[in-house]
């Protein structure tokens, strides 16, 4: 312990040396005022430039929809003194990892995903797609293919091996090509990985691989900036060997950055993301917003004399019998099915024998309470007769009355609806877990849950129940089993975000009958908004059956479809032509 606080204390002390020299510019041959477009924003090495004023002005010359970052600034109070109503201090931490401290990793790398440089469209736009769920700008894929930029900046991908799809992406910038550093230094930038990925490792491997890559170029160090309350982050670099180091950033003052230099009101902290990406919305428009109970996601939005009071994406506009024909699932049905939108085959549980007597007609069935939301007590494909019943008894602790309904084999399509258009479409997949050999199940869920509570504000986990045991079971398992390396387990049946699944988008590649069919079933209900459910064989094709209608979706899973938008654009219409 004492010989690894010495040398902290002695690299600490070095890079406050290092610091002394750069502020001389006699003393090394910098490229002066240098900075490097990163497609996202600029990356300005402040330390580069011969004056405050040049590092200012270079600050405030681009506005709106870029996230500059002013990186190696030795005077940031005096800098944020300058331009106080244009600039602000990053509230963020930067980590150096020397050359000679830096230990290879010589375990076998996980045979889930593979890394590989960053090479075509295809990839650039899986990767901007990651950047989107993570909160991030992108950048365009011409900019990222640039084969000019190939020294200065290197990207990373990390490829599920089961589809090839993008799931990791790391980029890593060469400070000698960048402004001839004397110092002989690289920083890594944009690690984003998809909070979806369900494979463990994924951003440790592309850090390891970037870095590797700068320490085999004879780079000495590599630095990384991460916010400061981003304790996931910090903990992977500090395993690696990264230590604190005197260096900030200055960010500019714009909409992309208002979270991190205006601290919202207490109660606008405690909504949840389905509430709080409808008020952001609405402010952005200058709509005035009024927190009821954060608790409960109600707010007020105001307009001129116009006032409507929302709980998340439930508003005013939608009338309790709209309301009525979505809360109860067996009504639901029956109007949609008037409409001639096709549905599986259902009953209401009435006793053991007759929920028997169905089963052995369609094989296997959900079983769910007839009213109730966010997936609670439903069971998916069940086919023997003692998990029939016990999955009546948990549905029955939702609700009194249970629907047995036949199970339909195919993807969890989810379509939002608003104004009785189509406004974005996502499937969802059950939550998965790949094995490493060495962990147990229970770790792996656990490792699971907290990537996606981290990612979903907290909204997303998969519960520690029967249903999830009885899931484990159907496949061999147990909770403390050691799940084999590389092996992908289903570890439960429902596809529902609130019990661990996952979205993914797939608004541009709806068919038109399901399209169709989503409108047809909104304007049915009469309900302004709604999240439609669909099993489908493939979401090109024309078959379908639709399972029920959501009275209050949530609105943030689907971004980067603009789904706040539309919502705020029906209840304040005359603010369409203002933002656009």
């Amino acid at each position: 312990m004492e010989r690894a606080k010495h040398r902290i204390e002695k690299n600490y002390g070095q890079s406050l040396r290092n610091w002394e020299k750069i502020k001389n510019p006699t003393t090394n041959k910098m490229t002066p005022n240098s900075f490097s477009e990163m497609g996202w924003g600029r990356l300005v090495f402040a330390h580069t430039f011969d004056s405050n004023d040049k590092i200012v002005e270079t600050m405030c010359s681009q506005g709106d929809d870029n996230r500059d970052i002013a990186m190696y600034v030795i005077d940031p109070h005096v800098i944020v003194s300058m331009a106080h109503d244009k600039l602000f201090l990053d509230p963020s931490h930067t980590y150096r990892l020397w050359n000679y401290d830096y230990r290879y990793d010589n375990q076998k790398q996980n045979n889930a995903f593979s890394i590989h440089r960053l090479s075509n469209e295809t990839d650039a736009q899986q990767v901007n797609a990651i950047y989107a769920k993570c909160h991030m700008k992108g950048a365009g894929p011409d900019f990222l293919l640039d084969k000019h930029a190939n020294k200065l900046r290197t990207y990373f991908i990390a490829k599920r091996r089961s589809d090839d799809h993008v799931i990791g992406t790391v980029t890593g910038i060469d400070h000698v090509e960048a402004f001839n550093d004397p110092e002989n230094g690289s920083s890594l930038w944009s690690l984003a990985v998809d909070p979806q990925a369900g494979i463990p490792g994924v951003g440790m491997s592309l850090v390891r691989q970037i870095v590797a890559h700068y320490f085999t170029k004879g780079r000495t160090f590599m630095d990384v900036s991460v916010m400061h309350n981003n304790t996931h982050a910090i903990s992977l670099y500090g395993k690696l060997g990264f230590q604190r180091i005197p260096a900030f950033c200055i960010k500019r003052k714009n909409t992309i950055n208002e979270s991190l230099y205006i601290a919202p009101g207490k109660d606008l902290k405690k909504l949840n993301p389905y509430a709080r990406i409808l008020v952001d919305e609405a402010k952005r428009r200058s709509i005035i917003t009024n927190i009821i109970d954060a608790d409960y996601g109600l707010f007020q939005l105001s307009m001129g004399s116009r006032s409507i009071t929302c709980r998340e994406s439930l508003s005013e506009m939608t009338t309790a019998v709209a309301m009525t024909k979505c809360d109860d699932k067996r009504l639901t049905r029956k109007l949609v099915q008037k409409a001639g939108v096709t549905v599986p085959r259902q009953t209401r549980h009435m006793d053991h024998q007759s929920d028997l007597a169905f089963l052995k007609r369609v094989e296997r069935v959900v079983v769910k309470p007839a009213r109730g939301e966010q997936g609670a007590g439903i069971s998916v494909d069940i086919s023997d007769p003692g998990e029939l019943k016990a999955a009546v008894k948990e549905a029955e602790t939702i609700c009194s009355d249970v629907l047995i309904e036949e199970y339909i084999q195919g993807q969890d399509l989810r379509v939002i609806v608003i104004d009785h258009n189509v406004v974005a479409a996502a499937v969802r997949k059950p939550p998965a877990i790949t094995g490493t050999g060495t962990h147990s199940i229970s770790d792996l869920i656990h490792k699971h849950n907290r990537r996606r509570m981290a990612a979903t504000g907290g909204e997303s986990r998969i519960p520690d129940d029967d249903e999830t045991l009885r899931c484990l079971k159907k496949e061999g398992y147990e909770y403390a089993s050691i799940l084999e390396k590389d092996k992908t387990i289903i570890v439960r049946k429902t596809a529902n975000l609130h019990t661990g699944g996952t979205i993914h988008d797939v608004t541009e590649t709806l068919s038109d009958a399901l399209k169709k069919a989503s409108v047809t079933v909104s304007k049915t209900l009469d309900i302004p908004v709604t999240g439609l459910d669909f099993i489908v064989p493939d979401i090109h094709l024309n078959a379908y059956a639709f399972i029920e209608a959501n009275e209050r979706p949530g609105l943030a899973n689907h971004e980067p479809q603009p789904t706040a938008e539309r919502f705020i654009d029906l209840l304040f219409p005359e603010t369409v032509s203002e933002k656009k």
